[in-house]
This record gives structure tokens, sequence and C-alpha cells, in this order.
């Protein structure tokens, strides 16, 4: 049974695994984000990585929730979650296809009382994010995605999902809108939106900026800081299937399972910009 879920795994093409690895993944961070909720209904403490960032039992607890889960069902594939590398705990290669888990991104809205944080998973083929799920517990809303399917999922009340819709990028508008990060903007971000006069200006927390492009809300995301390969798999998915892209400032495509990079850390992205169609 490994073996077969190691075979539908390492192929580049959508095979029916995808289905179940969707799947799955939709679970799981659904069940995550019923801990981020119950731990955020009673209050909890912040504490400051070796990096400085922030961290809270949320990030923790639900990232523990996901790779038990993944562990359980798919035991042959490599995972790297965000806690679990601030731990010391991952070292060896991943290969060409892994899971990436951001339990909690958008730590910083999450802690200051904002709704704008997310559960996010994603598996990598060949460099390529592949299937992503994307959950946003505060919003009632998550999104989903294989190969060529993008998805906006209706959260209910008895923390189950409701209606799909199938989303996809806008077409190039009149006016340019521009996403940008609440919590990271930096002066090179800012001096590319100055590129575009005219430009409708959004601002959003999380892996949401890449969703806000895949369902055509807006139609560019420049990102000129420091961001890891777990902030933005899960979202990336999504877009790449609703017909966007990401890419590096030389035009190639963002890719993912970076490691021995000469100027950074294992799993660190350079600057990009995703867009629409």
């Amino acid at each position: 049974m490994v073996e077969t879920a190691r075979f539908l795994l390492m192929t580049s093409k959508r095979l029916p695994g995808d289905e179940h690895i969707r799947a799955l993944f939709e679970r799981l961070a659904l069940a995550a984000s019923k801990e981020i909720t119950a731990i955020r209904s009673c209050g909890f403490d912040v504490h400051n990585k070796a990096d400085s960032t922030p961290v809270t039992e949320a990030d923790t607890r639900a990232e523990a929730v996901i790779l038990d889960g993944l562990e359980a069902e798919l035991p042959g594939i490599p995972h790297i979650g965000e806690e679990e590398m601030s731990a010391g705990r991952v070292s060896n290669d991943p290969g060409d296809c892994f899971i990436l888990v951001d339990p909690l991104d958008g730590t910083r809205e999450f802690i200051c009382g904002r709704d704008e944080f997310t559960v996010n998973i994603a598996l990598i083929r060949d460099g390529s994010p592949e299937i992503g799920v994307v959950v946003a517990p505060a919003m009632d809303v998550a999104f989903s995605a294989l190969p060529g399917c993008a998805e906006r999922l209706e959260i209910l009340d008895d923390h189950t999902f409701g209606a799909r819709t199938a989303i996809s990028v806008s077409e190039a508008p009149e006016k340019i809108r521009i996403v940008a990060s609440r919590s990271h903007q930096t002066p090179e971000t800012a001096e590319y939106i100055s590129r575009y006069a005219d430009a409708e200006i959004l601002s959003v927390g999380s892996s949401l900026k890449f969703c806000m492009l895949a369902e055509g809300k807006a139609d560019l995301y420049p990102r000129f800081g420091r961001t890891m390969e777990w902030d933005t798999a899960a979202g990336d998915a999504i877009l790449r299937a609703a017909g966007g892209q990401t890419q590096l400032l030389d035009g190639s495509p963002l890719t993912y399972g970076k490691r021995n990079q000469l100027d950074d850390c294992d799993f660190s992205n350079p600057w990009f910009v995703s867009k629409g169609r």
C-alpha cells in the first residue's frame, strides 16, 4: 500500500489518487482549525522562536494534528512542518515529492485578534505545488486545489464543509488590483506598487493573498520580503490551479524544495510576484 502511494505521488500527472490526498488534506486542515478555534476562545500565551518570530500553543497543537494524520495515512511521504523545522527535527532531503505544512499562517494576525489567519497543507512534486488546501477558520471559508481545478468551500457551523464553488483568476482588468501583506510591508514592495499609479491597493494577511488572486478579487501580489516555502506552497497551488502563476523577478517560476542555498537557509524563498491571468 505504501509503495502504491509512492507511485501515485511521484508522477507529475493528475491521477485518481490525487482526490484522496486532497480530501485527506481538507480533513486534517479542518481538524487543525478546530484546535486553533478552541485555543483562541480560551486565551493563549505568546513566545518567540529562535528567529524572533512569534509562536503560540495554537501553532504547535494544530501542527501535531496534521502531522499525526499524515504519518498515519501517508507514511511513506516526507513532510515538513514549520514548527517541526523550527525545532530542528527535519534534516533529511525530502526528495522530489513531499508535503509542506504551515499550521497557522498569519500568527501575527491571530495574536492581534484579526481573522486573517489560515491553515495550509500542500503537496510538492518536482519543485511545483500541485495539491493545496487553505482553511481560514475565523472566516468560515476554505480553498482547495488539484492541478487545473481550484475551489472555494464554505465552512458550516458544525465544522464541516458545505458548498463548493469553482474559482479562477480574472482576466486583465482596466484597473489593476494589488494585494500586499498587512504585517510584512517593505520599501521594495512599496516601490514596486508605486509603478502602478492607478492601482487599487488591498491589504490582507496570510496565504489569503494567493486565494484573492485565485478567485479573481486581485491581480498582483508582490512579495519583496522574506517567506518560507510552507508560507506560500498551499496558496500558490490554489493560484496555479485557478490559472495564475508565481514568478521570480527574472520571470522563472517559484520552485519548492530549495536546499543548500548559498545566500539563505533551506526552504527559504527569494522575492516573487504572483499574478492572475
